[in-house]
């Protein structure tokens, strides 16, 4: 009965040494601790047979059992040593850092190019001693019509035109609001600008939105004229745009400003004589302007036969994609990282 015990545990010793020095991966290594040494492991299978053995018999095969335990313990220690040790060169190699590479850098941000130019405007201006100006977006229709001499019935106060909130609050449809609020607010002398969104009911396309950006400019004071107005224009547009450029005035009617113009500019990339950003004419449609109505002074308490004034106002996208020679003002909307790189 001894030898065959001594036979299962030598036989059982072996194999495990085998499986053991074979195993690949810590998983294994453990599961076979487990098989050979645990509670119901077959090394323990084997001691419950000594109960068939005699005194004699039972410390020799004692004593054998323990010799092939602590082998097993040791084989599996060094085993799982050595995995670990694997493992972590592994590891190592698949995530070792070049450390003399350059580091990444964040990718960092820059102003928008609407951005860039409305800066660019507001230095201009407060260089000529104008003062920014903002005001409500939601406005009341007696500070964006009434007062400017946009009477009931005119095209403006279309709901084709212009987003009611109701019959008497709207979406501002220009910047002039702030202005009737400044002369309200404030005797002359007064020279503002107010940039900010206006809202209108436009089809998105090329030229159009339903939202975009104005900025406004008026001037109240004794003895201003539309040399004045001249003046101002000229030198905001050859700052903005370089000195060789030229102003043309149209006359227009605008129900706030008499005498009233449209100003042209001449095409800052052909000279005048002609390509697609002029559309081959040579000069090109840049805002509206004109000596503040007399009317307009009135309603907002200031004596027209005292003081004088101009106004004028131009779309921010508008002098955005002149200056950089964008065709299509959805470019400046759609936040495409491609196009605003660029700038």
């Amino acid at each position: 009965m001894i030898k065959e015990t001594l036979a299962q545990i030598e036989e059982l010793g072996g194999r495990a040494l085998a499986a053991i020095k074979e195993s690949a991966d810590l998983d294994t290594v453990n599961d076979l601790r487990v098989k050979i040494l645990g509670k119901k492991g077959e090394l323990t299978a084997v001691l419950k047979t000594m109960g068939r053995l005699s005194a004699e018999e039972r410390p020799v095969i004692g004593a054998r059992a323990n010799e092939v335990r602590e082998a097993v313990e040791k084989a599996i220690s060094e085993q799982m040593k050595k995995l670990k040790l694997l493992h972590y060169e592994s590891r190592i190699r698949k995530e070792a850092i070049d450390v003399t590479l350059p580091g990444k850098r964040a990718a960092s941000g820059k102003p928008h190019p609407m951005s860039i130019v409305l800066g660019d405007l507001k230095d201009i201006f407060r260089s000529m001693g104008y003062t920014v100006v903002t005001g409500p977006e939601i406005e009341e229709t007696r500070y964006v019509f009434d007062m400017l001499n946009t009477h009931e019935g005119h095209p403006a106060r279309d709901e084709s035109d212009t987003f009611y909130v109701s019959d008497d609050v709207i979406l501002r449809t220009q910047t002039s609001s702030v202005q009737i609020r400044t002369m309200l607010e404030n005797k002359p002398p007064i020279a503002v600008i107010s940039p900010g969104r206006v809202f209108r009911r436009d089809e998105v396309d090329a030229t159009h939105s339903p939202v975009f950006n104005q900025c406004e400019a008026l001037v109240v004071d004794k003895g201003i004229t539309f040399a004045d107005l001249k003046g101002t224009l000229e030198t905001f547009m050859k700052r903005l745009y370089g000195s060789s450029v030229k102003l043309r005035f149209r006359p227009h009617h605008f129900p706030y400003t008499e005498p009233s113009a449209e100003v042209d500019l001449s095409c800052f990339k052909c000279g005048g004589s002609g390509c697609s950003m002029c559309k081959n004419e040579g000069w090109i449609e840049m805002l509206g302007a004109g000596v503040v109505h007399p009317q307009v002074l009135r309603n907002c308490g200031i004596d027209p036969e005292i003081y004088s004034g101009f106004a004028f106002g131009v779309g921010l996208e508008r002098i955005t994609m002149m200056r950089y020679e964008i065709d299509d003002m959805r470019h400046l909307y759609e936040n495409d990282i491609r196009f605003l790189k660029q700038f």
